[in-house]
C-alpha cells in the first residue's frame, strides 16, 4: 500500500504548516458552544500530528484521533498522551458514539484509499450520522474547483534544518488537483530527500451540503472559522444532526 506523509514531511508538516489548525481551533470550539456541546467525546478524522486534539483536550473534550499516517500518529500520541489515536482510514475505521466529528485541513478531500476515490462521501456522512448523539455535529472543510486556476504553480518553504517544493497542477475536467511534494530534511551533516504525490478530489461545497441533506444533517456553509479566514476556494461545512428523528 502507498504511503503517505511519511516520516519527513511529517515532521514538516507539524512543524511549519500548523497554523490551519491551531488558528481554526478557537473557531470550531466556538461553534461547539453554540451547539452546547461543551464536553464529551470528539472523533477527530484525518488527525494529523494532533494539534486539533491539542486544543480540543485543552478545552476538556476527550478525543479519538484517526489518521492513515504511521509517522504522523506517533507525533500525535507523543504530543497528546491524554488522547486516543488510532492508525486507519477515515473512510475505513468504525466511528464510536460521539457527541461531535471533525475534519481539519480538506481531510475528506485526498484520494488516499480506493473508498475515498468516489464522486462524494455519502457513505462517510451516513457513518458520522449514525455515530452522532441526537445533536451532534460534524465540522469539516473541504478544498473546491479553483485551486490552480492556469497551468502548474510551483512554490517552496524552507525551515532551520528543512525544505518542501510543492507543485501543483489542477485538472477542471475531473475536478482533481495533483500535488506533487519534495522535501529534503537535514540528518546530521547531509540532507535526505524523498518524494510523494497526493490527488485531491475537488469538491463544490454547495454539493457536498446536498449530500449531507440527503442523509438527514441540517447544513450551513462558511468561509471562516471564527476569526480565521480559510484559503481561497476552501469551504467550512457545518452538518448538525437534528435532536430527535421527528425533525428531520
Amino acid at each position: 500500500m502507498q504511503e503517505y506523509y511519511k516520516e519527513d514531511l511529517a515532521f514538516i508538516h507539524d512543524v511549519g504548516f500548523n497554523d490551519y489548525a491551531l488558528k481554526s481551533a478557537p473557531g470550531i470550539l466556538e461553534i461547539l458552544a453554540q451547539h452546547n456541546i461543551r464536553e464529551g467525546l470528539i472523533v477527530d478524522l484525518g488527525c494529523g500530528s494532533g494539534l486539533s486534539a491539542q486544543e480540543f483536550t485543552k478545552a476538556g473534550y476527550h478525543v479519538l484521533g484517526i489518521d492513515i499516517s504511521e509517522p504522523m500518529i506517533k507525533i500525535a500520541r507523543a504530543r497528546v498522551p491524554n488522547a486516543e489515536f488510532r492508525i486507519g482510514s477515515l473512510f475505513q475505521v468504525d466511528i464510536p458514539p460521539c457527541n461531535a466529528v471533525t475534519s481539519i485541513g480538506e481531510c475528506l478531500n485526498y484520494l488516499f484509499d480506493p473508498q475515498s476515490n468516489c464522486q462524494t462521501p455519502i457513505n462517510l456522512f451516513q457513518r458520522i450520522y449514525s455515530a452522532l448523539t441526537p445533536g451532534g455535529v460534524c465540522i469539516f472543510d473541504i478544498a473546491e474547483p479553483g485551486q490552480v486556476t492556469q497551468g502548474i504553480t510551483k512554490g517552496f518553504t524552507e525551515g532551520q534544518d528543512w525544505v518542501v517544493l510543492v507543485e501543483k497542477e489542477e485538472n477542471p475536467e475531473q475536478n482533481l488537483l495533483k500535488r506533487r511534494i519534495i522535501t529534503f530534511r537535514q540528518v546530521g551533516e547531509h540532507y535526505r530527500r524523498d518524494d510523494e504525490i497526493h490527488y485531491q478530489r475537488l469538491y463544490k461545497a454547495t454539493d457536498i451540503a446536498d449530500e449531507l441533506h440527503r442523509v438527514g444533517f441540517q447544513v450551513e456553509i462558511l468561509r471562516s472559522y471564527g476569526e480565521y479566514s480559510l484559503p481561497k476556494a476552501h469551504a467550512a461545512l457545518i452538518a448538525s444532526k437534528p435532536k430527535s428523528d421527528a425533525s428531520c
